[in-house]
């Protein structure tokens, strides 16, 4: 049986976390399984949508931007680096980018590769313009420009206190 396999994009920061998972467990629900995640596992959206796969018993193939050591010092404390290497262990594959002249380059390397691995992206997407390369409007564009499916679930960015 074929996979289908799902890319991800979004906001690292959700206000409801638990409403948008719901979406996605019905956006997944009409997808044909079994599922594979393709995700960068960005805190927030990434890590959402390889978890809801991972739920399922799907598979999970990782595309990094930077070496883990390297792109975990995005991430903002202890913890989501430990969600981050808990996922990263549950990976059947992790590639990570060619090596780029900037962050902002690998990260837009990474979001070309999500949307060249898959079948289907899904979005999670408050629908405003990006706000630097590699950011979700850039990845919807260029999925949307190779005639990929693209699924946008729009959210709420969670405000920083």
């Amino acid at each position: 049986m074929d996979e289908r396999r799902v890319g991800v994009t979004g906001h690292r920061a959700l206000a409801e976390p638990d409403e948008v998972r719901r979406e996605v467990d019905a956006v997944l629900d009409g997808l044909t399984e079994p599922l594979t995640a393709v995700s960068s596992l960005a805190e927030g959206a990434d890590r959402l949508v390889a978890q809801a796969v991972l739920d399922r018993g799907g598979r999970l193939d990782v595309v990094l931007p930077l070496e883990p050591a390297d792109y975990e010092t995005d991430f903002a404390d202890a913890a989501s680096r430990a969600e981050f290497h808990r996922l990263l262990d549950a990976a059947d594959t992790v590639t990570t980018v060619p090596p780029a002249a900037t962050r902002e380059d690998a990260y837009a390397a990474a979001g070309d590769a999500v949307v060249a691995g898959c079948d289907v992206l899904l979005a999670l997407w408050d629908g405003e313009p990006g706000r630097g390369r590699g950011g979700t409007a850039e990845v919807v564009a260029g999925a949307r420009a190779q005639g990929r499916r693209v699924e946008v679930l729009t959210v709420v960015r969670a405000v920083p206190c």
